[in-house]
C-alpha cells in the first residue's frame, strides 16, 4: 500500500510518458533513420549516407519552398509583432469599448488555418472578390490578380496569416504593458517627458521577454505552416508558394518519395532547434541569475 501511495504519480504518468517516447521521439528518431537511406515509396533501413540531403538541395523545388519560408517567415513575423505593438498601444489609451475593439482583434486567432485560407481565397480571387467587386463599381482596369500571380503569390500568404495572427501579438504586447510599473509611468509624465519617449525608451525595452517570445510563436507557426498554403493557393500557381511543410506533405503522399520527405522534415527540425534551442538557452540562464 504504501508503495502504491509513493508511486502513483509515476503510474498515473506512466502511460503518457511512453506515449510521447514512443510516437514523438520514436517517430522522430526513424524519420532520421529513414533520412540516411534510399527509400522511395517504402521504406528502407540500409543506410547509405547523406544521399537524400544532396538531392533534397539539389531541387530547384526545396530551394523554391525554402526561400519562400525565408521570405513569408520575415514579413509574416516583422509585420505581426509592428502591427500587434501598434494595436496594443492604441488599446493601452483606456478608450471606449476597449472589450469589443479587443474581441475584434482576437477574432481571427479564433478560427483554423483552413477556414482563413478558404476565406482569404475568395476574397482574392480574380472573378469573385475584390478585383470582381471594384469592377462592378466602374474601375475597369483595376487588377488585383495576387493569387494567380506567381510573383505575387506568396504575398497573399503573408497577408492571411498577418490577419489570423496579430491580434494574439497584441494580446501578449497589452498584457506586457499593463505589467509595467505604473508609478515609473507617471514619474516620467512628471518629469515632463513626451507620451512617445515614455514608450520608446521606458515601456517596450521592459517588454524584450514579450518580444523574444511572441518571436519564438511567430517563428513555430511560419515553420509548420501548412494548411493555410494548402486552403489558400495550393502551394500554386506550379510551385511559387511551396514551403517546406508543402513540400515534405507532396514528396510523402504524393510522390511517394519517403525519403526525401524525411530528409525535409529532418532540416524543417534543424530549423526549430536553431530557433528554440537559444531561447531556451537564455531562459534557463535567466532563472540561474
Amino acid at each position: 500500500m504504501q508503495f502504491l501511495e509513493r508511486n502513483l504519480p509515476k503510474i498515473m504518468l506512466a502511460p503518457s510518458f511512453l506515449a510521447v517516447l514512443i510516437f514523438v521521439y520514436g517517430f522522430i528518431a526513424w524519420t532520421g533513420w529513414v533520412s540516411l537511406t534510399r527509400s522511395r515509396l517504402l521504406p528502407r533501413y540500409d543506410i547509405e549516407g547523406f544521399i537524400q540531403y544532396e538531392r533534397l538541395f539539389d531541387s530547384p523545388r526545396w530551394d523554391t519552398a525554402f526561400g519562400n519560408l525565408f521570405l513569408f517567415g520575415a514579413l509574416f513575423i516583422g509585420i505581426s509583432m509592428i502591427l500587434g505593438l501598434v494595436l496594443a498601444i492604441f488599446l493601452d489609451q483606456n478608450i471606449r469599448a476597449e472589450g469589443a475593439i479587443r474581441t475584434i482583434y482576437l477574432y481571427p486567432m479564433a478560427l483554423s488555418m483552413i477556414v482563413t485560407g478558404t476565406a482569404w481565397k475568395w476574397i482574392l480571387n480574380p472573378g469573385l472578390g475584390l478585383e470582381a467587386m471594384v469592377r462592378r463599381w466602374g474601375f475597369e482596369d483595376f487588377r488585383f490578380d495576387w493569387l494567380v500571380n506567381s510573383d505575387m503569390a506568396i504575398y497573399t500568404i503573408v497577408l492571411a496569416a498577418i490577419w489570423q495572427s496579430s491580434g494574439f501579438v497584441m494580446a501578449l504586447f497589452l498584457a506586457g504593458l499593463r505589467s509595467v510599473d505604473g508609478e515609473i509611468i507617471k514619474a516620467a509624465q512628471i518629469d515632463g517627458i513626451p507620451t512617445w519617449r515614455i514608450y520608446s525608451a521606458i515601456i517596450i525595452p521592459s517588454m524584450a521577454p514579450i518580444f523574444l517570445s511572441a518571436f519564438i510563436v511567430l517563428a513555430h507557426l511560419a515553420i509548420k505552416s501548412f494548411d493555410l498554403v494548402i486552403a489558400l493557393t495550393g502551394g500554386g500557381p506550379g510551385f511559387a508558394t511551396d514551403l517546406p511543410a508543402t513540400y515534405m506533405f507532396s514528396m510523402a503522399f504524393s510522390r511517394g518519395d519517403i525519403g526525401q520527405a524525411a530528409s525535409s522534415a529532418m532540416v524543417m527540425m534543424g530549423v526549430v532547434f536553431a530557433i528554440v534551442v537559444p531561447y531556451l538557452y537564455s531562459e534557463l540562464r535567466a532563472k540561474n541569475d
